[in-house]
């Protein structure tokens, strides 16, 4: 990691435990969900895609109402900002996401919501292999949505190995870890650094029973 000569450097909190569990339940999620449509259990596929379509729901209010790193309005900037942190010379660690890694998030927050959206309306009847919602649209509707859930998957392992790609680089090039602290939820900044803002607990609880309210209208139109 860069750091200015000099500086003294202290552990300062970054991410809060939500933005962490979440991060890493999306690691385990996607390569269940493929394995599980690969070898046809689409009982636990669908199971699983609902989990995550509920930690999406999470992440995403989350993202309004949560601890200051964890908010949109903190880590997203506009393309001058991204241009002008892919060409600084001297490399500075951030709190939370970098300007382009904040893009990165919302891309792929998209694509799994775009993701978890089309599955709920894909499959046949025919075959016993549908959506919890496929009775609400037409065959050709159900149909596209199933050509689409699996060229988006495709989207998603695109953004997956960016992301890995931009991690080794930060790392080797950079020195520059970005795992660590996703785990740990902290790291090494400057003294004086104001680390996160938490966010009171009672915003999390009601962003999970959004969630467990959005599965369960899921599942009631389903019946």
């Amino acid at each position: 990691m860069s750091r200015r000569e000099g500086a003294e450097i202290v552990r300062t909190r970054l991410w809060d435990w939500p933005v962490r569990v979440i991060h890493w339940s999306f690691a385990v999620l996607i390569p269940a969900l493929w394995w599980t449509a690969e070898n046809g259990e689409m009982g636990w596929h669908t199971s699983i895609g609902t989990i995550l379509m509920q930690l999406l729901v999470i992440r995403i209010l989350w993202g309004f109402v949560g601890s200051s790193t964890a908010r949109f309005s903190g880590f997203v900037r506009g393309p001058g900002a991204v241009l002008e942190h892919l060409r600084a010379a001297a490399h500075q660690p951030s709190l939370g996401h970098n300007p382009a890694g904040g893009w990165s998030v919302l891309a792929m927050l998209g694509l799994m919501a775009l993701q978890v959206s089309l599955g709920l309306i894909s499959g046949d009847p025919d075959d016993g292999t549908t959506g919890p919602l496929n009775h609400l649209v037409s065959s050709t509707t159900a149909s596209r949505a199933t050509q689409l859930h699996g060229v988006v998957f495709y989207l998603i392992l695109a953004m997956i190995a960016l992301h890995l790609a931009a991690i080794v680089y930060y790392r080797v090039v950079k020195r520059d870890d970005l795992i660590m602290p996703m785990i740990t939820g902290a790291r090494a900044m400057p003294v004086g650094t104001a680390g996160i803002v938490k966010a009171p607990l009672w915003r999390l609880i009601a962003c999970i029973v959004a969630a467990w309210l959005v599965g369960w209208v899921v599942w009631s139109g389903a019946g």
